[in-house]
């Protein structure tokens, strides 16, 4: 049984660390401290085949840079801000997260800062330790009535918006993907504009992912929008609401103040910001709560131990989830997928390969239409690993067809026309030749070759195959066995393809050993043989690469 070995380079709940401990197949790499050494880190990683991180690893490109036997990063915790998702994706390491594990207890933490905020608990409590007595000038606001801002009805959002509902706020939120229905159904005023949210709201509470297209997303114009005296709360991400511009708003006497957890830099050290006396600050306590915190580690060791035993992607944020009832479901249409683009890859080296423009593949029948973005992916890899010298996978291959300019498309045949209920096209264009090609499964596991150059088929999909064009004409076929035969090289299987009696055909041999090149050549010399390709596919019962259940 092979055994993975999995890093966990931050500090983790033990009963996290248990479950991974006792899963056989599963050797544990406990160094808490790691994260504090990046170099320390990247060698570390180099020997593992997944790791598991807090906040406190950053996993920078130069800290990704040529892991080629790690495949899983998994963080225990929603942000993957200290993950450089393009590097590890380039990388061919899968990235996930534990989404709903500290849910509960960030959104606590956001309403219980509102509520503070209000009633200004920390600093009445604060003159209460140096001996003041002072009811009126701690003077709060009750929440009942007043109008709570929600930017983000995700997992945290909605967590908020039923504990505020309880507390008999109005609430309007912020969110461009949730349906109006479902909002609805939780009692909250759905709007597709943050301007028209802004100006309405007596509270304001941010629950977005961090990142480029949310960094800065309440600045100094969102801020001016806003009603006087108007409080903001910060349980997301630092930058989400511009820190510089909400402390000079703050100053101004146009925002009545603040509740921020999360800051830009942690820790941030004296700033405007947080030497405001109308703002409370805490330092980074959303999910700091012991059930939160062993909730990720439990969620986090689940998805590690799916991952490397049951080839199961949950939570990822940088590429396709596969639950292990799909994999199992997909075995097929995986098999299938990276045949033909080894075969693909394989024929457009010997044929046309300079200046791959286009990849599209066309999908038919239920065992495939249903998970079309994991089959393309895993085409592509198989594709791209044959074409290029670099470190290909199921997870960056789309990302290197990008970088290059490589059109991807895949789509789904509806029309129910066709010879095959199960069917998997593909049409490749480059600069100098355009290539079909298509397979389909015989029975529920024998993988076929069925078309080829736009030509009928029906050859197995495994071993080496030797693939020649020719015109068609009487004899050929005995010449090439005979040539074959000569250089001790058995034919297991034959298929021809013709479009019409004397025209244009292919033909695929299914060879029990590779053929020499001196076979080769002489086939490829005959007058009637226009075009000669060799190559070698995995073995029938040969399991596939990437995936660990495949």
């Amino acid at each position: 049984m092979t055994t993975y070995r999995v890093l966990v380079s931050d500090s983790l709940s033990p009963a996290g660390l248990e479950i991974l401990q006792q899963s056989e197949g599963i050797e544990v790499i406990n160094k808490p401290d790691l994260h504090k050494s990046p170099d320390d880190l990247r060698e570390e990683l180099k020997s593992v085949d997944a790791v598991l991180i807090r906040s406190g690893s950053k996993l920078t490109p130069e800290v990704l840079e040529g892991q080629e036997r790690l495949k899983l990063v998994v963080r225990a915790g929603v942000g993957v801000d200290n993950v450089n998702l393009p590097a590890a994706t380039k990388a061919g390491v899968i990235v996930m997260n534990t989404p709903a594990g500290n849910t509960t207890s960030t959104a606590e933490h956001a309403v219980a800062l509102m509520m503070a905020l209000a009633r200004n608990i920390a600093p009445a409590a604060a003159t209460m330790k140096a001996g003041g007595w002072d009811r009126k000038k701690f003077t709060g606001h009750q929440l009942a009535g007043k109008t709570l801002g929600i930017v983000g009805l995700g997992r945290i959002g909605q967590c908020v918006a039923r504990r505020a509902r309880a507390m008999e706020m109005k609430l309007i939120a912020f969110d461009p993907v949730l349906s109006a229905e479902r909002a609805a159904d939780m009692g909250v005023e759905l709007v597709r504009d943050l301007d028209e949210l802004l100006p309405q709201v007596d509270f304001l509470t941010v629950h977005v992912p961090g990142g480029p297209s949310t960094l800065g997303l309440i600045g100094s114009d969102e801020l001016a929008k806003m009603k006087q005296g108007a409080c903001l709360i910060n349980c997301a991400r630092g930058g989400i609401i511009d820190e510089d511009a909400l402390a000079t708003a703050i100053e101004s006497g146009h925002i009545g103040g603040a509740a921020v957890d999360v800051f830009v830099k942690e820790p941030p050290g004296e700033t405007a910001l947080t030497k405001l006396p109308q703002v409370l600050c805490t330092p980074h306590l959303g999910a700091s709560t012991a059930e939160a915190q062993e909730a990720v580690a439990l969620e986090a060791a689940e998805l590690v131990k799916a991952y490397l035993l049951s080839g199961e992607i949950r939570n990822p944020v940088n590429t396709a989830p596969l639950l292990a009832s799909e994999l199992a479901q997909l075995k097929t249409g995986f098999g299938l997928a990276y045949r033909l683009g080894s075969l693909a890859a394989g024929i457009m080296k010997q044929r046309c390969l300079t200046g791959v423009k286009s990849v599209k593949l066309t999908f038919r029948g239920e065992e495939l239409e249903h998970k079309i973005e994991p089959l393309t992916n895993y085409f592509l890899a198989a594709l791209l690993d044959g074409l290029l010298d670099e470190q290909l996978n199921y997870v960056n291959a789309r990302n290197v067809a990008e970088q290059r300019g490589l059109e991807v498309e895949g789509t789904r045949d509806r029309s129910g026309g066709g010879d095959f209920t199960t069917l998997l096209s593909a049409e490749i264009v480059t600069d100098q030749c355009r290539l079909t090609i298509a397979g389909s499964v015989l029975g529920t596991k024998f993988l076929r070759l069925v078309r080829l150059d736009d030509l009928p088929l029906d050859a197995y999909l495994d071993g080496v195959l030797l693939i020649y064009r020719h015109q068609d004409k009487p004899g050929l076929i005995g010449v090439i066995g005979t040539t074959l035969g000569k250089h001790s090289v058995n034919i297991a299987d034959m298929s021809l393809g013709r479009g019409q009696r004397g025209g244009e055909s292919v033909a695929v041999l299914n060879l029990d050993d590779e053929p020499p090149a001196a076979a080769v050549d002489e086939i490829r010399a005959h007058d009637g043989v226009t075009a000669v390709e060799t190559v070698r596919l995995p073995a029938a019962d040969e399991p596939l690469p990437w995936l660990p259940s495949v």
